[in-house]
């Protein structure tokens, strides 16, 4: 189905199937903390079991992240989304049929992780990324990344909804069947990395630059608290509320409220990440979320206030996204962006892992969440310093055109 053969799409059609994906993928994967209270109590499992199998989830993606964007670099995105639509559809009918904590680790953890990952950022990024010139690279990858904000706006109703009117193990078999539409959509997005002269000669010298670069080690740094903070609150957010007698559906909303903002945040980081310097639009978002949580923190918690802090960080949510990808692109060239972008999302998985986790175990010692919450904080500010001084000019190379993996 994806063979060479086929005429390639044209650099919209790149944006609109890769944001499709993102949209189904990122869209439900951020909806799991719905799943958290129910499962646990109709299992009988403590809270931080499940967190472990979203912990296992962001760490399994993450580690594979770097894998199957150097494949899509190879061999093309397409064949890797749709490795990625079956791994997705595998594991939420997994999940489904979950009656033991191995099946929510392997469901939830390993086969959703690696479906996220195939279908995921590196990969579908990476074709957007290369399609455009420079000047509109950052607004191209902005509108794709969009895609997994929009997905959270549609999907956290509907899995509300699904698990209050027909409950959690139905709800997983209809998000199955919605994300086997990765599949077909996947022919969008083929197509190989090609040769340029602003990038490595092959992948092994991009790496090597890469590991030289001390800004490339700055963006793992930063990406890390990216991680954990969605980690933390897309999974921990509507239990969160739930301990604080406020209805059930209001964490939907927030998720829902969260993935609204969000396409707003991203389409304005990938305009503001055109027009000003990546590294200083990363930090002032950075900064922002530590303001955000902190005025959380110090205001009671009321259906409004739980509504505004969802709009709030939902801004600031995804934007990291193509402005992190921009600056790898814009430093070491777009040709090998899967791999080497993959790698600094490897780091944002780690920190996924501990957001997620942290947050379940805390949680079943302490009684609250508070202890994250300020954790979360005092990481964005941390973040914030890592990226401005970030040297962010295009690698100098002398090689021609030609390249080799």
């Amino acid at each position: 189905m994806l063979t060479g053969s086929l005429r390639l799409p044209s650099p919209w059609v790149l944006v609109t199937c890769g944001g499709l994906i993102l949209l189904i993928g990122m869209g439900m994967r951020n909806t799991f903390g719905l799943f958290l209270e129910p499962m646990s109590l109709d299992l009988e499992l403590p809270r931080h079991v499940y967190s472990l199998a979203i912990a296992i989830q962001m760490l399994v993606w993450g580690a594979s992240q770097p894998i199957f964007g150097g494949l899509a670099d190879r061999y093309g995105a397409g064949r890797i989304a749709v490795l990625g639509g079956f791994f997705y559809v595998g594991g939420l009918l997994l999940m489904a049929n979950a009656s033991e904590p191995w099946a929510l680790h392997g469901g939830a953890g390993v086969l959703v992780g690696l479906g996220t990952s195939a279908a995921g950022f590196a990969v579908v990024l990476g074709p957007v990324g290369r399609a455009f010139t420079p000047e509109k690279r950052s607004m191209a990858l902005g509108i794709a990344s969009a895609g997994g904000s929009s997905g959270q706006l549609v999907m956290a109703p509907i899995s509300g909804g699904l698990i209050d009117n027909i409950g959690w193990v139905s709800a997983f078999l209809v998000m199955a069947a919605i994300a086997a539409l990765i599949i077909p959509l996947a022919l969008g997005v083929r197509g190989k990395s090609v040769a340029d002269t602003v990038s490595a000669t092959s992948l092994r010298t991009a790496l090597a630059e890469a590991s030289r670069h001390p800004g490339y080690w700055l963006l793992c740094g930063g990406f890390f608290v990216c991680g954990f903070h969605v980690s933390f609150i897309a999974t921990h957010l509507p239990p969160f509320l739930t301990d604080h007698e406020m209805p059930g559906m209001l964490g939907a909303t927030a998720i829902a409220l969260i993935g609204l903002f969000n396409i707003l945040g991203t389409l304005s980081s990938g305009w503001l990440g055109g027009k000003y310097r990546q590294k200083h639009v990363l930090s002032l978002y950075y900064l922002a979320r530590s303001i955000v949580i902190g005025g959380f923190l110090i205001f009671p918690i009321t259906q409004t206030s739980v509504l505004i802090f969802a709009a709030l960080i939902g801004f600031l949510w995804l934007g990291t996204v193509p402005l992190t990808s921009g600056l790898v692109a814009r430093i070491f060239g777009p040709r090998y962006l899967g791999a080497l972008y993959g790698i600094v999302f490897f780091s944002h998985q780690i920190g996924g892992f501990l957001g997620a986790w942290l947050g379940g175990y805390v949680f079943d010692v302490t009684g609250t969440y508070d202890l994250v919450w300020i954790v979360a904080m005092a990481l964005g500010v941390m973040a914030a310093i890592l990226h401005w001084p970030i040297a962010d000019n295009p690698i100098t190379r002398t090689h021609g055109a030609a390249a080799r993996l």
